[in-house]
């Protein structure tokens, strides 16, 4: 069913003004579904907790979204941080909400200078909280109905066992389609199971398409066979790689005070999964990266990973991976 997955910064107000509180964790999730069967349409809002003391969760946020919203209460560091990570994510569409704190005043021209300098110039800006019934219609009208093409995977970021029914994973559908019954890989277990049941937005469905937010029951499986960040795939699927180092293509982003060095400690979020590395060397945009584990990933993607630099101050953001090389 057409879902459009929305990370936003903003406000608890704002979010059940546009859907229904369904979970929290260290993202707060907020659902509004329109129709029925096929015509469904689905608003999926994924607001992250703790930010800007905690980057992690926008990070997770960004990774699967394909919208964004950021409500702005003040121009400041976390403003610009926040920017440059939804830019870095390659999310071209968004809403920028005015809305000031405490009757104060924020000037529209200094909102538009900053998101056309973080690059976020084809986002909107409105200059006052806009009506939400208008704006739940409008976000309705980004809904798209996803293409499902690709390798399948599947990134996982709850996981619990169901007496009678065993091991579930709930996370994203990346690419692909997954389907009830099919033969799966478990990484970096590296189990195998079967598919059991698969719910989306609390519907039983035999298949999952890219971009859904997927409930996965297995069998034949441990219960210890899923991680925060544990990636499914389709058996015998090549798409993932294991490495202990690989060379990076890094757009180095122009706010990023803190020039990355070798010996740095650098972190990349990508698919749902944080990963910590140690720069082995770097020349321009490309950076040798030793990795604190064996990690697995797709070598191939349409949204970039992330790095960045945890004590690099009010800018975390070093900038997005454009392309990853096994070493």
């Amino acid at each position: 069913m057409p879902v459009l997955n929305i990370a936003i910064l903003g406000s608890q107000e704002l979010c059940r003004s546009i859907g229904k509180h369904t979970d929290s964790r260290d993202v707060e999730s907020y659902v509004f579904k329109e129709g029925a069967g096929p015509d469904r349409r689905i608003l999926s809002l994924i607001r992250p907790l703790n930010f800007p003391e905690r980057i992690r969760p926008l990070l997770s946020a960004l990774n699967v979204a394909d919208y964004g919203i950021i409500e702005v209460n003040s121009i400041d560091a976390a403003l610009g941080e926040s920017m440059v990570a939804f830019s870095s994510s390659g999310i071209e569409h968004g809403d920028l909400i005015i809305n000031p704190k405490d009757g104060a005043w924020i000037d529209p021209d200094k909102v538009n200078l900053v998101k056309d300098q973080a690059g976020l110039s084809s986002w909107n800006v409105h200059h006052q909280m806009p009506d939400l019934n208008e704006y739940r219609t409008a976000l309705l009208g980004q809904v798209k109905k996803q293409n499902s093409v690709g390798e399948l995977l599947v990134s996982i970021d709850q996981h619990f066992v169901v007496k009678g029914i065993g091991l579930v994973g709930i996370g994203y559908v990346r690419s692909g389609i997954l389907e009830r019954h099919e033969n799966v890989e478990i990484y970096p277990k590296k189990a195998n199971g079967i598919v059991r049941s698969l719910q989306v937005m609390d519907d039983d469905v035999d298949r999952a398409l890219t971009g859904d937010r997927v409930g996965v029951a297995l069998r034949g499986v441990s219960d210890d066979s899923l991680d925060k960040g544990s990636q499914i795939i389709s058996e015998g699927s090549n798409l993932l790689t294991r490495s202990e180092k690989s060379r990076l293509t890094v757009a180095i982003s122009v706010f990023q005070s803190k020039t990355p060095r070798a010996g740095d400690v650098i972190h990349m979020s990508f698919d749902l999964q944080f990963f910590v590395g140690r720069i082995e060397s770097i020349e321009e945009y490309t950076m040798v990266v030793n990795w604190d584990r064996p990690i697995d990933l797709r070598t191939t993607f349409d949204k970039p990973p992330l790095l960045v630099q945890l004590d690099a101050g009010p800018m975390r953001i070093i900038g997005p991976v454009s392309n990853i090389q096994m070493v």
